[in-house]
């Protein structure tokens, strides 16, 4: 391989997005130790809108919202590989460009969080300058290791995800959701302070990825994670996950023969598989990224099974099928098939 050229890695500037690609740029140093890997931190159009909605499935909102401008680096020779969270990945790619590697999935489960009782009732006991007003909301407690079906009635969880927003309310009707913006610290700095929602769902790998750990009592920790939080992991029979959900998808120009040496280090045959199911269905339903699709797709042996369910005709839909691991789009496009019929 060409050593005079540095290869770039593009990426989002998030601390999220930084770390996945910090990731990927030590498996690539590590693998070709001889070759020179730097990153380039671009500003997406879904950076720039943060007082867009994307619970809002009639917004009109451009395709891409998160990878449009790293594409753009790609496609003008100024990157040579673009790391994307890959549920954020479009399934209809830009003429020239491929999804030329996927990294070993992460935890796939999505995570309830909620404020502590017991942290927030002593508090209350300590004398303190207070700016709550009367008749503004109080902020809610709970006691740790709590599933959807135990929030108390009304709830109020707060996510911009449409897909968790519908299996959420499948499971609690009586919820009230209300969109939630930014990344995932600010997030979480909103529930520990703010009144108006009792709780946020947000990616299990996400956490994981920026070093937050939930422990056995429930409690998250990490740096810059506020106080008084506690955290457990839903399964996916719970809430299946969105499409590519925890997999870093490696985004490169067709045919560029200098990369795929790299490629092939940083794929993962068996994640690949899954998230190929995944976004064939997608695809095929017609759905975008921010659609209230959700599928999730695993080995099983010398197959691979794929679980479905979508609510983009208002009502959910679900689905379940599994054929040999080396056809995931036919898998993929059965599934897409079948809820589609009347």
């Amino acid at each position: 391989m060409p050593t005079s050229r540095p290869y770039i890695i593009a990426t989002r500037g998030s601390a999220l997005a930084l770390a996945q690609a910090n990731a990927v740029l030590a498996q690539c140093r590590a693998a070709f130790p001889r070759l020179t890997f730097e990153l380039n931190v671009i500003k997406t159009t879904g950076d720039k809108l943060q007082t867009a909605s994307l619970a809002n499935p009639d917004a009109s909102l451009p395709k891409g919202l998160f990878t449009k401008e790293l594409e753009v680096a790609l496609l003008n020779g100024e990157a040579d590989l673009a790391v994307h969270s890959l549920k954020d990945l479009p399934t209809e790619l830009p003429s020239g460009l491929v999804l030329g590697a996927v990294g070993k999935r992460a935890d796939v489960r999505d995570v309830l969080i909620y404020r502590d009782a017991q942290l927030l009732q002593l508090e209350a006991a300590k004398p303190a300058v207070t700016d709550w007003v009367p008749g503004q909301r109080e902020r809610r407690g709970f006691k740790p290791h709590l599933k959807l079906k135990d929030l108390p009635h009304g709830v109020v969880v707060a996510t911009s995800s449409t897909r968790r927003r519908a299996q959420l309310l499948v499971v609690r009707p009586d919820a009230q959701v209300i969109e939630l913006r930014g990344n995932v610290p600010t997030r979480l700095r909103k529930l520990a302070e703010q009144s108006d929602f009792d709780a946020t769902l947000l990616a299990a790998a996400g956490l994981e990825r920026l070093k937050f750990t939930i422990r056995a009592n429930g409690t998250l920790t990490g740096e810059g994670v506020p106080k008084g939080l506690l955290a457990i992991r839903l399964e996916p029979e719970e809430m299946i996950p969105a499409v590519g959900q925890a997999a870093v998808g490696i985004e490169v120009r067709a045919g560029d023969d200098r990369i795929t040496p790299v490629l092939e280090k940083l794929n993962h045959g068996n994640t690949h598989l899954c998230v190929r199911a995944e976004r064939a269905f997608l695809r095929a339903m017609g759905g975008g990224c921010a659609s209230p699709v959700a599928a999730y797709a695993e080995v099983l042996g010398h197959q691979l099974r794929l679980r479905v369910i979508s609510f983009l005709e208002g009502t959910a839909k679900s689905a379940e099928a599994r054929r040999i691991a080396q056809e995931p789009e036919l898998l993929g496009e059965q599934l897409a098939l079948k809820l589609k019929r009347p």
